[in-house]
């Protein structure tokens, strides 16, 4: 499996729960309707938990500031993942995310990555 990790910082305007509002409740709707031509297997949301919560772990450890959640995509393979590139569906379907997460995700603090799953159990 081929998976998206997408460490998402929220835009300074918004507070964490707006943020999380949003992304659950319109954005995810937005990526199911175009899972499809993005050919993408599975979505999840991890939404970060009160400050608090963290606070004291990353504080012991010198960590930097948490994100304000993770968005982990898959695909099938590294073939399901470079046909979008030549479908115009796929391509539109990308360009429609790209619009929408600028309306609640600092993209320039927000770094994703490809990967290749290993599962160890």
């Amino acid at each position: 499996m081929i998976k998206l990790t997408f460490a998402l910082v929220r835009l300074p305007h918004l507070s964490r729960e707006a943020f999380q509002d949003y992304w659950f409740n319109k954005h995810a709707p937005l990526v199911a309707s175009l899972r499809e031509p993005l050919r993408i297997q599975r979505y999840v949301q991890l939404h970060s938990l009160p400050d608090d919560v963290s606070a004291p772990i990353r504080a012991s450890r010198g960590a930097p500031e948490p994100y304000d959640g993770v968005a982990q995509l898959w695909w099938a393979s590294l073939e399901d993942l470079a046909a979008r590139n030549a479908d115009p569906a796929a391509q539109e379907a990308g360009r429609l995310l790209l619009e929408d997460e600028k309306k609640f995700v600092d993209l320039s603090r927000s770094p994703l990555w490809f990967g290749e799953e290993k599962v160890i159990f």
